[in-house]
């Protein structure tokens, strides 16, 4: 048995032949960016990149940092702490906080960014994160740990309740990009 051969012109009433819809019309083109699911256009700052998995707008060499790295952060922040005598670690923290971190994302080379401006966390955002936000996680003890916990391992960003309250997101920046941000 033969296919049928058809022809490549148009057929009557200015319609293109479609195999398996004869006489049928074709539907009109959907417009773009017409529906759920449709790429949406972001401007992205020069230096900057879209992280899809966090939803944020971030700095070109920078990641959004792990859960395990933030994880060993808090059992390290412990260790400093006792090294330290917790006054060592305090005065540590005072400084540290001017460059948008705490002596423990020093070591492991993470920084605070505040994504509604798009900077490195300010010593007063530090200052609201650590004292206030800690406050807050710690106030009943392993309960609202728990639930800082919860939050943290169940948004994309990565977000505990200390980092909620300071309106921060935890970056890793292994190159350092974020020394000299001019964001």
């Amino acid at each position: 048995m033969t296919q049928p051969q058809y022809p490549d012109s148009p057929q009557p009433g200015g319609q293109q032949y479609v195999p398996g819809y004869q006489g049928m019309p074709q539907a009109p083109p959907v417009p773009a960016g017409y529906g759920y699911g449709a790429p949406q256009q972001m401007n992205v700052p020069p230096g900057m990149y879209y992280d899809p998995a966090s939803e944020l707008i971030l700095p070109q060499g920078v990641q959004l940092a792990s859960v395990g790295r933030r994880i060993g952060a808090y059992f390290l922040s412990l260790l400093l702490l006792v090294v330290t005598l917790g006054i060592g670690y305090l005065i540590w923290g005072l400084i540290s906080w001017s460059k948008g971190r705490g002596p423990t994302q020093q070591v492991l080379g993470m920084r605070c960014w505040t994504p509604a401006n798009g900077r490195v966390a300010t010593w007063g955002t530090m200052a609201l994160r650590d004292i206030v936000g800690g406050l807050a996680q710690g106030i009943l003890g392993a309960i609202t740990g728990l639930i800082s916990f919860i939050l943290f391992l169940s948004n994309k960003q990565h977000k505990s309740l200390m980092d909620m309250v300071g309106s921060t997101v935890v970056l890793y920046d292994p190159n350092k990009v974020l020394d000299n941000w001019q964001g």
